[in-house]
């Protein structure tokens, strides 16, 4: 089974907007829904896959992914060279990268990965599972 849609509650939706807006389709998502309350993304090009949704958040509070609660979200990229470009564009976003592209031999013998946090301190991860470039 694949997991069907995550929901992420953002304190900002319009920077979150502008800021996924440009991340997702470097993810191989599109846009699903954009509404005054909430905006979405599908896989592209009718791909199986989860649809990940941003709704305002409600009661303000610091986010921390070492609470309890989402502790990060991970897209897998059909290549290593997929994974440099995501981190690329995270840096010309301002994001902060937690790990520069690398191996993770802790992970399993393929694993390659990018990790980062977005706006608001959402850690993210652009992974490959297979050692082609």
């Amino acid at each position: 089974m694949v997991l069907g849609h995550l929901g992420v509650n953002v304190p900002d939706l319009a920077a979150a907007k502008a800021y996924y807006d440009q991340l997702m389709p470097a993810l191989a998502y599109e846009q699903f829904l954009a509404a005054p309350d909430e905006f979405a993304y599908q896989p592209a090009e009718g791909k199986r896959g989860t649809y990940v949704f941003f709704y305002p958040s409600l009661e303000a509070a610091e986010y921390s992914r070492h609470r309890t609660g989402l502790q990060h979200l991970a897209f897998i990229m059909p290549t290593r060279t997929a994974v440099r470009e995501v981190h690329k564009l995270v840096v010309s976003l301002g994001s902060t990268v937690l790990h520069e592209p690398q191996h993770f031999p802790q992970y399993g013998p393929s694993y390659f990965a990018v990790f980062w946090s977005d706006l608001f301190g959402f850690m993210l991860e652009a992974v490959c599972h297979h050692d082609r470039e």
